[in-house]
């Protein structure tokens, strides 16, 4: 594909991507009763998501898609990663939030996000990525970061939900939130932590979907580890229970990730074309 044109499709999908998280996030951060019929600790969670939205997602989202507008490899890198993590996001809005009248605007966000993502892997399949870098790509070290990181979390989700099951229970969690399932549970044992193990896998293999989902998977899991920071700071300043020491930990997650990451797209060849 005429790489002028995927620039502008980049940009052009990011774009009202961008304008409609801002309607969304500063009606839920502003607007009195947008989330009225959640439970304290759910609507904590959103006031939370939607500032994480609205102040780091949306900069980060159109400055990416700017430079990738520009050609630069790692803007596109990181631009699918923010693409990514907003499918997971508003996949949680469009079906674990009470209907309301943002609802039509959750499904345009996560279906414009969703077909971004779809564009990014199709425009990218025939591309030779393998050519993209030179020899000092860190495959190991990106590979098996990956990999632990999907068992640590696969790890933490099954200590809370397997005892729940083997006694016929629900988890506290759940009732807290106020919803049928843990909407992160079910998005990653469905489908990211599958994902970061398959990744892990064809990038130790040195395929180029590995090398190419790589930092879209670690842009992920960086944005997500200062969401969940993030949201534990703001149900703390909600009187809720959270644990500090979660704060603290994706913290160190986050920073370690970065460091892979820079440590990976500083192996990208400077040519953009």
């Amino acid at each position: 594909m005429n790489k002028n044109n995927q620039s502008k499709i980049i940009l052009a999908l990011s774009l009202p991507i961008a304008i409609l998280i801002i309607i969304a996030s500063y009606r839920g951060l502003f607007i009195p009763g947008t989330y009225s019929k959640e439970t304290l600790n759910w609507t904590s969670q959103a006031v939370g998501q939607d500032a994480i939205n609205l102040f780091l997602i949306t900069p980060f989202l159109i400055f990416t898609s700017l430079l990738a507008y520009k050609k630069s490899r790692i803007a596109l890198l990181l631009w699918s990663g923010c693409i990514f993590y907003l499918v997971y996001t508003y996949v949680i809005y469009c079906f674990a939030v009470h209907f309301n009248n943002l609802f039509l605007v959750y499904c345009l966000i996560l279906g414009l996000s969703f077909y971004s993502f779809m564009y990014f892997l199709f425009s990218q399949i025939k591309e030779p990525i393998v050519d993209w870098f030179n020899d000092k790509i860190p495959v190991k070290t990106m590979g098996i970061y990956l990999f632990v990181i999907s068992c640590f979390f696969y790890f933490l989700w099954l200590s809370e939900i397997l005892p729940a099951i083997f006694r016929n229970t629900t988890p506290n969690d759940i009732i807290d939130i106020g919803t049928l399932t843990n909407p992160v549970h079910a998005l990653d044992l469905s489908v990211c932590l599958p994902g970061l193990l398959i990744t892990s896998i064809l990038l130790l293999r040195k395929k180029p979907m590995g090398l190419l989902l790589a930092p879209t998977m670690m842009t992920f899991c960086i944005l997500m580890d200062i969401t969940i920071g993030g949201l534990v700071v703001v149900m703390k300043v909600n009187g809720l229970d959270a644990d500090w020491s979660l704060t603290g930990l994706m913290g160190l997650l986050a920073l370690v990730s970065v460091t892979i990451l820079v440590k990976y797209l500083r192996s990208l060849k400077h040519k953009n074309d």
